[in-house]
């Protein structure tokens, strides 16, 4: 069992229920990850646990103090502010599901404010290391295998997709006549991106003369195949880019860092922000965002090195 599952276990029997419903309420009707449910439903067991040892045994008794008070106790305990930020995110959507299910009167969570996060800037690759990255095949893979790694970064550094977008596509999600992929984003929502000519002959190399001598019975309509023919899994993708990078002479790169590295280069080659944002996936604009301060930070950068009067 876990930690959230033993302390779970532990409390009053209605707020037990409630922390069941509400994980429930987030996977069936929310169409929330299994990680996003695991960590707003660990914030949440913490925070009845927290109510409990302060004498509630039911949702309705929690107000704004109990809020407050929990995240003043997790904080001096140590928490990181952007552990923070997602407890109150957690706690606000907990609340609210709470008193439209009826079981609160009011919604305490509407007046908790969010904790500031600081927000460390992205790493990012230059383009040259990006480029220089996803055409490194690993040599201790199969060259079936090697067709693939190289369909997986291409395609990741075109698109900035999630390590689990570009997992859980499947053949029928490729448009190839107009380059396009339909990517089933956070929250089932979807969206269509384009990728460019590179990704396109990597695809189409991996189609042709690896992906027919690794799949099975078993390869369904998975896009991209692990070595025994099942879907390729996040791990073996996480890896497959550390491996690329370390072969390409580059400091450790994640999935992410390539995501990251996309939608950068897509702003410092005159994109829109908004357009960028809806590439990405991303429910806020205040998400993307950030790249426009990575991309200024690279320009002082620039300055700083080329100008004689820096």
């Amino acid at each position: 069992m876990s930690a959230t599952d033993d302390l779970r276990a532990t409390l009053p029997g209605d707020l037990r229920a409630a922390a069941d419903a509400f994980a429930r309420h987030l996977s069936a009707v929310d169409n929330r990850s299994p990680h996003t449910v695991r960590a707003y439903l660990g914030d949440v067991v913490s925070l009845l646990d927290h109510a409990a040892r302060g004498g509630a045994s039911r949702v309705d008794q929690i107000d704004l103090g109990v809020l407050r008070s929990w995240l003043a106790a997790r904080l001096a305990a140590g928490s990181a502010r952007t552990s923070q930020a997602r407890r109150a995110a957690a706690a606000r959507t907990f609340t609210a599901w709470a008193h439209r299910t009826g079981l609160a009167a009011a919604d305490p969570g509407g007046r908790l404010a969010t904790p500031r996060a600081h927000r460390d800037l992205p790493t990012v690759l230059r383009a040259d290391e990006a480029a220089g990255l996803v055409e490194t095949a690993a040599p201790e893979h199969s060259p079936e295998l090697q067709l693939r790694d190289r369909a997986a970064l291409e395609l990741l550094y075109a698109t900035g997709v999630r390590i689990s977008e570009l997992c859980g596509l499947d053949l029928s999600d490729l448009d190839r006549n107009r380059r396009v992929v339909r990517v089933m984003g956070k929250g089932a929502k979807e969206r269509s991106v384009p990728y460019g000519v590179p990704a396109e002959e990597a695809v189409d190399a991996w189609l042709r003369h690896g992906r027919p001598a690794v799949a099975t019975d078993a390869s369904g309509q998975a896009l991209l195949l692990g070595a025994k023919g099942g879907r390729l899994q996040q791990t073996v993708a996480r890896r497959l880019v550390a491996r690329a990078a370390q072969h390409a002479g580059l400091p450790h790169t994640s999935p992410h860092d390539l995501r990251h590295s996309a939608a950068t280069h897509l702003l410092e080659g005159g994109a829109d922000l908004r357009a960028v944002q809806e590439l990405l996936g991303h429910a806020s604009l205040s998400s993307t965002q950030i790249y426009t301060h990575v991309s200024m930070d690279r320009l002082r950068a620039a300055f700083r090195q080329a100008h004689p009067r820096a």
